[in-house]
């Protein structure tokens, strides 16, 4: 196991929806579950369903609350992309340049799960840009 791993406990309605999208649709392998709760591991991070009664409703845009993956290389995030939309899988943007020809240029999509959580996949044209270049105040699509 690595040093460290991303752990993210989030809401769902149900497990069997969680299950079809989460492993069946984003290829997430799952790991002990219970009527209330799904462990799974995506790409060595472990993100884990928890069934909540609350009302799940859906943001009007991607601010403030997502989550997803930064990856370090591109094939990979087009298998990715690719399984999305072979999966039929709800796309909350589709996938998109941000930033173009500076050093923050990046590919992104995001996905909606049946809850409404939403996700975010990237892939930055320099590394430096996932951490570094704090000179640049750009930071999403806000306006």
């Amino acid at each position: 196991m690595d040093r460290f791993i991303f752990h993210l406990a989030f809401p769902v309605g149900n497990i069997e929806q969680t299950k079809a999208f989460y492993i069946d649709g984003l290829g997430c392998e799952a790991g002990r579950e219970s009527p209330h709760s799904l462990i799974m591991n995506l790409y060595g991070h472990q993100i884990v369903a928890q069934v909540t009664n609350e009302p799940l409703t859906p943001q009007k845009g991607i601010y403030p609350r997502h989550f997803g993956l930064v990856f370090s290389q591109e094939e990979d995030w087009e298998a990715l992309c690719d399984r999305a939309r072979s999966q039929n899988l709800t796309f909350f943007q589709q996938p998109k340049r941000r930033f173009a020809e500076t050093p923050l240029d990046h590919r992104t999509f995001f996905l909606s799960d049946p809850f409404h959580n939403l996700l975010e996949f990237k892939f930055y044209t320099q590394p430096s840009a996932v951490f570094g270049e704090s000179e640049l105040t750009l930071v999403g699509d806000r306006a």
